[in-house]
């Protein structure tokens, strides 16, 4: 076998940074899943958990910047909730919609890859409408905030990247 296969491309880091990541992604799920409760809205939605891993794991990375994970979320939820009101429930549609998801996120420069299960929950749950913005928009807002908070904490990471100089 390749070593390339095995190897690991992921720089090592810190261990604080580990345990603040793990510790990040405690809180903003316990977050999630608190107003939840003291709502009654369900706000969690496993794809979310996807979105902890990059918020607060890889916070540096473009993927997980807060236009990325809401306009993710929300574009691929409001794309695969128009779809499963229009083709017939199947596989296909769910892989018809998980890919027009990752093309289109490209094109607006807004892809975050846990955003590509949204089509599949939607596809499998047929839920309504306003699945769009509870629990998809609030959650993934309060996890952006809980990240916006986490990352202030020592070792302290940029987050959110900052702009670009202008050209």
């Amino acid at each position: 076998m390749p070593r390339r296969l095995i190897h690991r491309h992921q720089p090592p880091h810190d261990l604080r940074r580990w345990v603040k990541a793990a510790l990040g992604g405690i809180l903003g799920l316990a977050t999630v899943i608190m107003l939840s409760e003291w709502s009654g809205v369900p706000l969690l939605v496993a794809p979310l958990g996807a979105s902890a891993v990059l918020l607060f794991g890889l916070p540096d990375s473009p993927l997980s910047q807060p236009a990325n994970v809401v306009g993710g979320h929300v574009i691929a939820t409001l794309l695969a909730l128009g779809l499963d009101h229009l083709l017939p429930p199947s596989g296909w549609s769910m892989a018809l919609a998980v890919g027009v998801v990752i093309g289109l996120l490209g094109v607006l420069r807004l892809t975050h890859p846990p955003a590509g299960a949204d089509p599949i929950v939607v596809m499998m749950a047929h839920p309504d409408w306003d699945f769009l913005f509870t629990p998809v928009l609030l959650g993934s807002v309060v996890l952006v905030l809980m990240a916006l908070l986490i990352h202030r904490l020592p070792p302290r990471s940029v987050y959110p990247l900052p702009l670009p100089p202008p050209r």
